[in-house]
């Protein structure tokens, strides 16, 4: 049966935000596999439309990896408003029973509208590709190589997420549509591992020269699938306890180095200049930023793979935009550069404390509310504003949305934006001090000069002695909020992840009264860290999808 297919089309290559992108998307063409994949050009149609699936992760409004990331660990609270469902919290605290009568719980309803079907959509888009190479009339071999190692490394991005957040998942490789059993998880990551390498021996090292970042940004690279198979080569022999069964830690290590060496990144000099919100300064009164704003723009030469939205997002199906970053703003409250939100991803205290006095990544990451004089808790507790759920007085900045001096949202340059679904801000995927602090972990020679480039860079002066727990602590300072600390605790051991995000327990202010937040390392342990299948798919699947064990 031919089966319609959706291709994305688009006018050219560039991914700035002042011009057509490849992710722009200028039209929608509907085709059939019987009449496409047969040109170059339907190819590379195609292959905007693998990149497209994979930003759906984040621009269809479900609960987003990054979300989850952040509120899992032991960084932040599940926060958003006393009114609101308590699905976060389920997800915060490992525990159903704050919200027994939702059983999709993270990423989803039980129409299957979820971010497992998102992703599984992304994965199906990559199969389509990859599968029908030999009927595309090729007219380069270079070209095929080039598209074709990027779909596979968009297909390792997507089961990476998958694979981490859910563990047990069916694993498709080609386009079907079919129930399928889940695969054991080491089934998966030799996949991914596959993928990985395919994309890092047939993407050319100069398809997207950093030089050029402003043009072409927002590829998986050679460098960027270098970087995403050392992690994933951390998570999995951490995680798992073994080693993969395709690849090594010295592969791993390897991949780091050339990263290091070739792939044109470097270090910012100054870390807030890496964060909108952390280094812009508004125009009193007007829409517009001061010029002495030092944010470094998000081709930065320090990013090396981020995901990309732009402000185009509408409410009749266009997904381009940013739709998680609006559940990072503050509650209700625009004070620029920080723009409203729904109040999620509340600080926790206990976290802050890990930051040594002098560490200029604490005030470039975080909003202290009183401190700044955004407001106080009892601004919360005496107006409108009181609908904060697990108020700390702290939450993220480095993904704040943004707003202008006069109140309007920031997401669009002339201040027409809508503060919920036109944020723009990309998502950094990976940048070179995580790059940095991997290959100081895997056993760089090198690593003394790695891990204390990245200590320096902060502000702090001392020297850092290469033990695991200094690379551990240092991960969670530099990438604090950025999506990554929960798997760093998790691919330390169940008990580790469990005690640390138990001892991140603490008061909090729900609607300006007490409200002591209680995470049970039990439920950690029972779940094995990993996330609920939504119930909607196991219903789908007629049942040939098994729950994971503590759901």
């Amino acid at each position: 049966m031919k089966k319609t297919i959706i291709i994305l089309a688009a006018a050219g290559l560039a991914l700035s935000s002042c011009s057509e992108s490849f992710l722009d998307v200028s039209s929608k063409t509907e085709s059939t596999t019987g009449n496409f994949y047969q040109t170059e050009s339907d190819a590379y149609r195609a292959l905007l439309g693998c990149y497209d699936g994979w930003r759906q992760v984040s621009s269809k409004m479900c609960v987003g990896f990054y979300i989850a990331s952040t509120i899992m660990g032991d960084e932040c609270y599940a926060g958003v408003g006393t009114g609101d469902a308590r699905n976060y919290q389920a997800i915060d605290r490992f525990d159903i029973s704050e919200a027994p009568s939702y059983s999709g719980t993270l990423y989803g309803s039980n129409d299957g509208s979820s971010d497992w079907g998102n992703y599984y959509a992304a994965v199906y888009r990559c199969n389509e590709l990859i599968t029908h190479d030999e009927q595309i009339a090729w007219t380069s071999e270079a070209t095929r190589q080039l598209y074709l190692g990027e779909a596979r490394g968009l297909r390792a991005l997507c089961y990476f997420d998958m694979v981490r957040l859910w563990g047990n998942i069916p694993l498709f490789l080609e386009p079907v549509d079919e129930n399928r059993p889940q695969a054991d998880p080491s089934e998966v990551y030799e996949a991914i591992f596959d993928d990985l390498k395919f994309a890092i021996e047939n993407i050319p090292a100069d398809a997207y020269p950093k030089s050029q970042a402003s043009s072409n940004d927002g590829h998986v690279t050679k460098f960027a699938a270098e970087a995403i198979l050392a992690r994933a080569y951390l998570f999995y022999s951490g995680y798992y306890g073994q080693e993969p069964t395709n690849c090594t830690k010295a592969e791993a290590l390897a991949a780091c180095e050339d990263v290091i060496a070739n792939s044109g990144c470097e270090l910012v000099e100054d870390f807030k200049t890496l964060w909108a919100a952390a280094s812009l300064v508004p125009i009193e009164g007007e829409k517009g930023w001061d010029s002495s704003s030092t944010y470094a723009g998000e081709a930065n030469s320090e990013v090396i793979l981020q995901m990309k939205f732009t402000g185009s997002q509408d409410y009749n199906g266009n997904n381009d935009s940013n739709r998680w970053q609006v559940m990072m703003g503050i509650r209700n409250i625009n004070f620029s550069p920080y723009g409203k939100g729904w109040g999620a991803c509340t600080v926790c205290p206990t976290f802050l404390e890990k930051f040594q006095s002098g560490d200029k990544r604490l005030e470039a990451s975080v909003i202290d509310l009183e401190g700044e004089g955004v407001t106080k808790l009892e601004t919360f507790q005496n107006s409108h504003y009181k609908d904060q759920r697990e108020y700390t007085g702290y939450t993220v900045k480095k993904y704040s949305p943004l707003a202008f001096s006069d109140g309007t949202s920031a997401s669009l340059a002339d201040g027409s934006g809508d503060f919920q679904i036109t944020n723009p801000q990309n998502w950094v995927i990976v940048r070179l001090a995580d790059v940095y602090l991997m290959a100081a972990e895997l056993g760089s020679s090198r690593a003394s000069e790695y891990l204390n480039a990245v200590h320096h860079r902060a502000g702090l002066t001392d020297n850092l002695a290469v033990t695991k727990e200094n690379i551990m602590n240092e991960r969670a300072l530099e990438l604090a909020f950025e999506g990554h600390r929960y798997w760093d605790l998790l691919r330390q051991g169940i008990d580790v992840a469990a005690e640390t995000i138990a001892a991140s327990s603490g008061m909090t202010y729900s609607g300006g009264a007490e409200d002591y937040v209680t995470i049970s390392a039990d439920r950690i342990r029972a779940t094995k860290g990993l996330s609920q299948i939504p119930g909607g798919q196991i219903t789908l699947s007629n049942g040939t999808l098994v729950q994971n064990a503590g759901w």
